[in-house]
């Protein structure tokens, strides 16, 4: 049996031993000890930091890199895959996805958390966990829930849980 993919989107920008960076790296590694492979895209911050927890768990990391940033793949993903534009990128990390993680970013995990949610919405594929982490998207989530009833639509935050951190993350993945 193949084992599922959770792909995983955030900030590019924190460094070892900042809390964004410790809480991707546990994420990484309790995925890993229980038996998912991640998937991300593969540079920095959260990137990095999910890839090397998942490492030091034993576990695999899948990196999507694009030609258009002309850099390389951070050492710990296992696996690269190179596209060329950011939209292939991000179509590659929601095809791969069995389940989506976001952590805090900014504009890229903005489109990214946007992306997948709206292809679930809008049909465009089946209903996967979408699992925010923490509470940072929260006034963004609230928004459109409470917002989007002008448009006569039903809850379109049905689709996005959040936890607070990434072992309840990991318990809603396993009993999910």
């Amino acid at each position: 049996m193949n084992k599922k993919i959770i792909t995983i989107f955030g900030s590019s920008k924190p460094l070892p031993g900042n809390s964004d960076y410790q809480t991707a790296y546990e994420l990484g590694k309790l995925l890993a000890e229980a038996g998912f492979v991640i998937c991300n895209g593969g540079y920095g911050g959260v990137m990095e930091a999910s890839a090397h927890g998942a490492k030091d768990a034993g576990g695999k990391s899948i990196g999507i890199i694009t030609e258009h940033f002309k850099r390389f793949a951070n050492s710990n993903i296992d696996e690269v895959i190179c596209v060329k534009t950011l939209i292939d990128r991000l179509l590659k990390l929601i095809e791969l996805g069995d389940a989506y993680i976001v952590l805090k970013g900014s504009t890229g995990t903005l489109v990214e958390l946007a992306t997948v949610w709206e292809y679930m919405n809008k049909s465009v594929i089946k209903s996967k966990p979408i699992i925010i982490v923490g509470d940072f998207w929260s006034p963004v989530i609230s928004t459109l829930k409470n917002e989007l009833i002008h448009e006569g639509s039903e809850d379109v935050t049905k689709y996005v849980m959040t936890v607070g951190s990434p072992q309840e993350c990991v318990e809603l993945l396993i009993n999910n």
